[in-house]
């Protein structure tokens, strides 16, 4: 039961990086701004989406 637990939390946390990836993308922040933030989550996927969360950019188009 653990493993699937672990699985989960591990699905969640990619999917929510795609996401802020994503987010960055379409973001108007400049283009080596924007390499430095999906480099910054994809190689610190936990930690990389909690400063995304508080301090990246945010795209301009709102759902």
């Amino acid at each position: 039961m653990g493993s699937f637990l672990y699985d989960l939390i591990a699905f969640v946390i990619f999917v929510l990086d795609i996401w802020a990836i994503i987010n960055v993308v379409k973001s108007s922040a400049e283009t080596p701004k924007k390499v430095l933030w999906v480099a910054l989550v994809a190689l610190l996927p936990v930690i990389g989406l909690i400063i995304w969360a508080i301090k990246g950019p945010r795209s301009k188009t709102r759902v």
